[in-house]
């Protein structure tokens, strides 16, 4: 037999950093990183997010105001968290949805700046301090895939995380880089809808989910803790959507 090395990667004592770890899915990694033990450092472009936060976060984490998209501001963010394990990038503003007709491109460029140019930052600063062993967890969704009309913008952006998650697996090995694709979630991203059209939207995509509902963040968050713990994963965008691309 050949020689095998089984990794055992733990977040006991671990620092993981989330960005856009306010809310969503973001909130949901980090409370659940920190139950498993890690410290965690949270970011966020709104301060008084932070600050909710970290009341309901477990008590150790660490909170920080920042611009993704000044990248000083990044670069400066992460020389000061130093040496950690994972990177999380959650963060994004709400999305774009508009017709090609309608479709402003002006606000269509803006929309790239957190989702992808706020993500690429992030891992270029973020990589000279991520100890051996470490990983970084993207984010995508299945709009990437399937994608609807008026989705122009978003299912691009998600189109270019994950083609950016394989290239970065490649360019920065043995560094893990992976991606987690969530469904449609209760989530503030939604927020920009009123409260009837979104209990719509979450009513209608529930009747067609193989599971008759759709997702928590909570549900999503495993992923990415699974991700950090599995070392023998890298490049992979996983699917966590409640069977929504089966429909």
């Amino acid at each position: 037999m050949g020689n095998s090395q089984i990794t055992s990667i733990t977040l006991e004592q671990s620092r993981v950093v989330v960005a856009g770890g306010t809310s969503g899915i973001g909130f949901a990694v980090a409370d659940a990183a920190a139950r498993a033990g890690a410290e965690v450092i949270i970011a966020s472009s709104n301060p008084a997010r932070v600050a909710d936060a970290l009341e309901r976060l477990p008590r150790g984490t660490r909170g920080e105001t920042l611009n993704f998209t000044d990248e000083e501001q990044v670069r400066a963010f992460f020389a000061r968290v130093g040496a950690f394990d994972h990177l999380v990038y959650t963060a994004g503003e709400s999305l774009l949805l508009q017709t090609l007709a309608d479709l402003s491109i002006e606000a269509a460029q803006r929309a790239f700046e957190v989702r992808y140019w706020g993500a690429l930052k992030a891992v270029k600063h973020a990589t000279p301090h991520i100890r051996p062993g470490g990983s970084i967890t993207l984010t995508s969704g299945v709009a990437s895939s399937r994608p609807l009309p008026t989705w122009t913008i978003p299912s691009s952006i998600l189109g270019a995380i994950e083609s950016l998650t394989r290239t970065l697996a490649v360019e920065l090995a043995p560094l893990r880089v992976n991606a987690v694709a969530p469904g449609v979630l209760r989530t503030a991203l939604w927020d920009n809808m009123s409260e009837a059209d979104r209990e719509g939207l979450y009513d209608h995509i529930a009747g067609k989910m193989p599971v008759r509902r759709v997702g928590e963040a909570s549900d999503v968050a495993r992923t990415y803790l699974y991700l950090m713990q599995q070392g023998f994963s890298t490049g992979q965008v996983i699917v966590v959507d409640g069977g929504h691309v089966l429909v």
